[in-house]
């Protein structure tokens, strides 16, 4: 299995990307990025997983369960502020239907539980400014087990300026130690833009890079140029910077989930640079973040 996954390279079914668990290697969470016309619906059956139906692009969408509809405003594109989603439990089905045509994240994760349906808008999604200096990034926390009650499935988006390092220092989920580290795959979805005030030219080519290392007894090796639309996969090992270089602004949404029985996000540093975390002591938050009015 390629764990890093080109935009359109696993395209199918009408879907711009997925990944679904049960793939060699890939066992727990997954994600379907979908693109309907205005108008357009899609049916899911959910199975034995839980989903979070996140807009992306394009603005409003209409989720239906069970003969209820739940709307989303959503947003014109990702940099627009947080966005209202939607929680389907596990053994549903839902439809969603794009209003003015658009695109959507549908984050999911094998569950042994079904918690209720639930829509959180965007004014309850909470924004976090995490880090200083040039590892400042902006987390939007809506499938955190804080916002959102749920199974399994852990969610959030993260911003990175340009220039920055997010997902730094370099950190790890692979084995659950009660209280210090928790057993998590995580999905990394990209979507990178010209920084607001660059002169690019025609032709300008923004991009991104992902770091993937493993240990010795679990090896893995990426490091990625990711571009709007990619997809890097998790299973395992030291994972980070998420860079984004001069000129271009980074946008990624995380998906993580496992099969232990609490639902919690519990890291531990690459104790090689865990040290860095030190040195933003006393350093501001980037003045640029954040992207964005959290009030909209």
């Amino acid at each position: 299995m390629s764990w890093h996954q080109p935009a359109g390279s696993t395209a199918r079914d009408g879907y711009d990307s997925v990944v679904d668990p049960g793939s060699d290697g890939w066992s727990h969470t997954g994600l379907r990025i979908l693109t309907l016309a205005a108008g357009a619906s899609r049916r899911v059956e959910t199975g034995e997983s839980e989903w979070v139906i996140v807009p992306l692009t394009g603005g409003g969408a209409r989720v239906e369960v069970d003969g209820t509809a739940y709307q989303l405003d959503g947003r014109a594109d990702v940099w627009a502020g947080p966005t209202d989603l939607v929680y389907v439990p596990r053994d549903s089905a839902f439809t969603v239907t794009s209003d003015d045509g658009g695109t959507l994240a549908l984050a999911h994760a094998r569950a042994r539980t079904a918690f209720p349906v639930r829509r959180v808008p965007a004014s309850a999604v909470p924004v976090e400014l995490r880090g200083a200096g040039t590892c400042s990034r902006q987390v939007h926390n809506f499938g955190t087990p804080a916002t959102l009650d749920a199974d399994s499935i852990i969610a959030c988006e993260v911003y990175t300026p340009a220039g920055n390092w997010s997902s730094y220092p370099p950190h790890k989920h692979d084995e659950d130690r009660p209280g210090v580290e928790s057993e998590l795959e995580e999905i990394y979805y990209f979507r990178i833009r010209v920084a607001p005030g660059g002169a690019a030219p025609e032709g300008a080519d923004p991009i991104g890079y992902q770091r993937v290392y493993g240990t010795d007894e679990r090896p893995i090796d990426v490091l990625a140029e990711v571009r709007t639309g990619d997809v890097v996969l998790v299973p395992h090992g030291w994972h980070g910077p998420a860079m984004a270089p001069a000129g271009y602004d980074m946008y990624y949404l995380n998906v993580m989930a496992g099969p232990g029985r609490e639902r919690a996000w519990l890291i531990c540093d690459d104790p090689a640079h865990g040290w860095v975390r030190g040195t933003w002591d006393g350093q501001p938050v980037d003045p640029r973040l954040p992207l964005h009015d959290p009030a909209g």
